[in-house]
C-alpha cells in the first residue's frame, strides 16, 4: 500500500496514509522523500522545502501560508503554517462536465410514500410541532401517552438492568423491548420538534424558526402535523400558515392555541381526540415504487478527519453526481466549510444570479461571525486539528468534494426549499446538528453523512446515514456508522464498486427495509439555527 498521498498534481503536500517514522525513505511518483520526523497518519507531510510566505496547495487549490519554514518532508502543524483562502469573483465561463454513467439507475426504484405535491417520502411520520418553547412540557405529556399507547415506545434498557439489579441479579445487563405493540403498521413514528425558541429574540429569529418549521412538515417523509402554540409568542401561528401557504405542502395540519382554551387539559383532550382520526388516514398510505430522481440527498459531513476529504467525502459526491443526474436532488450544507473553494464552485454555477447570491451568504455569514469574534478561519474543531485538519481551508477542500462535480442548479438560503432537480448548495452552520436540522428543513428525504472521528448524529424525520472514512471507526463505535468508505485506502477498494454498494444501501434504507444506525439509537436532533451565533 502507498503510504502517502498527494490529491492533485498542483499540490506541493501530501496525505500520511499510515504513521510515517523519522528517516524512512518513501518514494513519489520516481522521486524519494526522506521523512524528517515522526507524522502520524492523516497528517500532512511536504513535499518540498517551504520559506514564510509560501503556499501550501491541496486538491489544487491554497490551503495555507507558511509562517516558519518547513523542510522536505517535515510535517506541517498549526505552528509552521496558517489558514489561507484564494480570492473568487465571477468571471463569465462555461462549465464542462461529464456526467456519470447512469445507465444503471434508469429503471432502479425504492419503497416510498407518493405525496399529493409530487414529492416522495422515505418514510411516514407524523410531526407534534411547538411554536414556542412553553409548549414543550404539553409536548412531553403527549409524547410519552402516543408512543407508548401506540407502540413506538421502547423501555429504557438501563432502567430494565436497574429494576433487575434492584432486584438481586448483579449480573444484569442492559436491554431493550417495545412496551405495546405497534398499531400503525404505515406510520413509522411520531416526532416531537421541541426547541427552545418562539418568543424573546428578535423577529427575524421567529420567522427563521416557522419557516423551518413549515418546511419540516412540507418534508417528504412527513404525513401531516399537530400544531401547539401559547398564543402570546413572536413565532405567531399566522405566521407558519403564512409559511406553509407558500409551500403548499397539501397534508393534514392541525392547530391548538392554549390561550383559546379553559383548560390544558381541555386543549390536550382535544388534541389527543382530533389527531387520533389523522393518524388512521396516514396509515392508510402504502409503499409504492419509486425512481431515484424522487431522492433529496443531503450532503453531511461532522467529526471530520484527515481521510474525510479522500475517502468518504468523494465517495458521496460521486453517489451525488449519480442522483442529479438521474433527476433527483442533492444538498450541500455548512458554508463555513466552503471557505477556499468558493472559485470551483463559482465556476459551476449555471447562473451569474446564483454566483452572487452564493458570494453574498458567504460574505455576510463569515462578517456576522467576526462580529462575535470569530471567523470561517476557526471553524475546525480540536478534533478536526488533532486528526490533520489544521486549517478550514484544508478542511473546507476536502468537505467540499461532497458535491462530486455536477453544476449548481441552486442558492438556497437557510429554510429555503428547492424547486428543481439538481444540485444545490444551502447556507447553514457547520455545527452537525443545526446543519442536518437545516436539511431536512429544506426538503431532504435521506441524510449521507460522513464522519472520520464517529458521531451518533440523527434526524427525527429524515434518515442519517453514517459513513465511515476510515476502517478502524467502524470496529471501535459499532453502533454508530453504517458503511465504510475507509475501504478505499484499506482494501484499494474499486470507487465504482464501493458506490454501488453504498446505492444499494441508499436504496433498502429508502424503501424502510433496513434502519440507519441513528434510527436505532432513536437519535432525533433538532437544533435550530440562531444566524451568526454559530460556526
Amino acid at each position: 500500500m502507498n503510504k502517502i498521498l498527494k490529491i492533485s498534481e498542483q499540490d506541493n503536500v501530501g496525505v500520511a496514509l499510515c504513521n510515517l517514522m523519522a528517516g524512512e525513505i518513501i518514494e513519489l511518483s520516481g522521486t524519494q522523500i526522506e521523512v524528517s520526523q515522526n507524522i502520524a497518519i492523516k497528517h500532512k507531510i511536504a513535499l518540498q522545502h517551504f520559506s514564510p510566505g509560501d503556499i501550501i496547495i491541496m486538491y489544487g487549490v491554497p490551503v495555507g501560508e507558511v509562517v516558519l519554514s518547513i523542510g522536505c518532508g517535515d510535517a506541517l502543524t498549526t505552528e509552521n503554517i496558517k489558514h489561507r483562502a484564494a480570492d473568487y469573483k465571477y468571471e463569465d465561463r462555461t462549465y464542462n462536465y461529464n456526467s456519470p454513467d447512469i445507465t444503471s439507475l434508469q429503471n432502479k426504484t425504492f419503497m416510498g410514500y407518493h405525496r399529493e405535491d409530487g414529492q416522495v417520502g422515505t418514510a411516514n411520520y407524523w410531526l407534534f410541532v411547538p411554536l414556542v418553547f412553553c409548549q414543550n412540557r404539553n409536548l412531553k405529556v403527549l409524547k410519552e401517552a402516543f408512543e407508548t399507547e401506540l407502540g413506538y415506545k421502547q423501555e429504557n434498557p438501563y432502567k430494565l438492568q436497574l429494576r433487575q439489579m434492584l432486584s438481586g441479579d448483579s449480573d444484569a445487563a442492559a436491554s431493550s423491548e417495545v412496551i405495546n405493540e405497534q398499531v400503525f403498521k404505515n406510520i413509522d413514528g411520531i416526532r416531537f420538534l421541541a426547541h427552545e425558541g418562539g418568543c424573546g429574540g428578535t423577529r427575524d429569529d421567529a420567522q427563521a424558526l416557522v419557516n423551518l418549521l413549515a418546511g419540516y412538515i412540507k418534508n417528504p417523509n412527513v404525513a401531516g402535523a399537530t400544531v401547539l402554540s401559547l398564543g402570546c409568542q413572536h413565532a405567531q401561528m399566522s405566521l407558519l400558515e403564512e409559511a406553509l401557504a407558500k409551500l403548499n405542502p397539501q397534508k393534514p395540519v392541525l392547530y391548538f392555541e392554549q390561550q383559546q382554551f379553559s383548560s390544558e387539559k381541555d386543549m390536550l383532550q382535544k388534541i389527543v381526540s382530533k389527531t387520533y382520526p389523522e393518524l388512521e388516514k396516514a396509515n392508510s398510505i402504502e409503499r409504492k415504487p419509486a425512481g431515484l430522481d424522487k431522492l433529496n440527498i443531503g450532503l453531511e459531513c461532522g467529526g471530520s478527519d484527515g481521510f474525510s476529504g479522500i475517502t468518504a467525502n468523494p465517495l458521496i459526491g460521486y453517489i451525488a453526481d449519480k442522483i442529479t443526474a438521474v433527476g433527483g436532488r442533492a444538498m450541500l450544507s455548512e458554508f463555513p466549510e466552503l471557505c477556499g473553494v468558493e472559485q470551483d464552485l463559482i465556476n459551476r454555477c449555471e447562473t451569474e444570479e446564483m454566483a452572487d447570491k452564493f458570494i453574498k451568504l458567504m460574505e455576510t455569514y463569515n462578517a456576522e461571525a467576526k462580529k462575535v469574534g470569530s471567523g470561517f478561519d476557526m471553524n475546525p474543531s480540536p478534533g478536526n486539528i488533532k486528526d490533520g485538519l489544521i486549517t478550514d481551508a484544508i478542511k473546507s477542500a476536502g468537505a467540499a468534494t461532497k458535491a462530486g462535480r455536477a453544476p449548481i442548479s441552486g442558492i438556497l438560503d437557510y429554510t429555503e426549499y428547492p424547486v428543481k432537480s439538481g444540485l444545490h448548495l444551502l447556507c447553514t452552520p457547520g455545527n452537525d446538528v443545526e446543519s442536518t436540522t437545516g436539511l431536512a428543513g429544506s426538503g431532504a428525504n435521506l441524510i449521507l453523512f460522513s464522519t472520520g472521528l464517529g458521531t451518533p448524529t440523527g434526524n427525527p424525520v429524515c434518515p442519517v446515514i453514517k459513513i465511515s472514512s476510515n476502517s478502524e471507526l467502524p470496529k471501535r463505535m459499532t453502533d454508530i456508522i453504517d458503511f465504510d468508505a475507509g475501504k478505499l485506502i484499506s482494501e484499494e477498494a474499486d470507487l465504482e464498486n464501493l458506490s454501488e454498494d453504498l446505492l444499494n444501501l441508499i436504496v433498502e434504507i429508502a424503501s424502510g427495509k433496513t434502519a440507519t444506525c441513528a434510527q436505532k439509537l432513536g437519535q432525533d436532533d433538532f437544533i435550530p439555527w440562531k444566524r451568526g451565533v454559530s460556526l
